[in-house]
């Protein structure tokens, strides 16, 4: 019966893959991404980059499996994408949603845990630093591929967000000078304890599955 109880371990996988996603679609993050990114990338980094990293490290520790993290980060991209294919096809142009870039950063935490001999501390300082630290450096290059994020923003103004979160022109230097060296900073350090979370929660889940 191990085939059966792995199969439900990846598809238990799929399935909060799935939520974390919509989860990031109902809180406006992936809208907000295209919107927001020049005046609040730290905001936008921190919390992708945690959001990736508790469920990755969840599931990664649940299943025993080098891999695993990448392959939740890819469910994610997928589904995101689908959901942005949705929007083109109601008319949106095509840049109206930049697709965050969440696998290279779970590829380094798989690497992490391999190279460590699946060493859950290691995964948990190592892996969740390099999540928090490449996260804005892939998404900072994603973002510089879309045509115009503030021409998207103001022409398309989005139906669902409230007046006061209607974008705003970006304001160089009045709050920070880098954002990608801000976001890194701010999402290597809170990414530790995030990923020390998920790995709390996969020893509650080994737990309450034994009771």
């Amino acid at each position: 019966m191990v085939w059966l109880r792995r199969t439900t371990h990846y598809l238990f996988i799929v399935v909060v893959a799935v939520n974390s996603t919509l989860l990031t679609i109902n809180a406006g993050d992936y809208i907000f991404y295209t919107d927001w990114a020049w005046t609040s990338f730290v905001v936008f980094s921190i919390s992708q980059s945690t959001m990736l990293v508790v469920g990755a490290i969840y599931y990664m520790l649940f299943t025993g499996v080098p891999g695993t993290a990448t392959y939740y980060a890819t469910i994610m991209t997928i589904y995101t994408w689908v959901a942005k294919g949705a929007w083109f096809a109601l008319g949106y142009p095509y840049d109206f949603i930049a697709v965050p870039v969440w696998i290279p950063s779970a590829m380094l935490l798989d690497l992490t845990y391999w190279a460590t001999r699946r060493n859950k501390h290691a995964a948990i300082i190592i892996g969740g630093t390099l999540v928090g630290l490449s996260l804005p450096i892939f998404n900072m290059i994603n973002l510089l591929l879309v045509r115009d994020p503030l021409e998207m923003a103001f022409k398309y103004p989005r139906p669902t967000l409230p007046p006061y979160m209607t974008p705003i022109e970006p304001q160089v230097g009045k709050f920070y000078n880098s954002p990608v060296a801000l976001g890194s900073g701010a999402g290597a350090v809170l990414s530790v304890p995030i990923a020390a979370l998920g790995a709390k929660l996969n020893t509650w889940t080994y737990r309450w599955m034994a009771a």
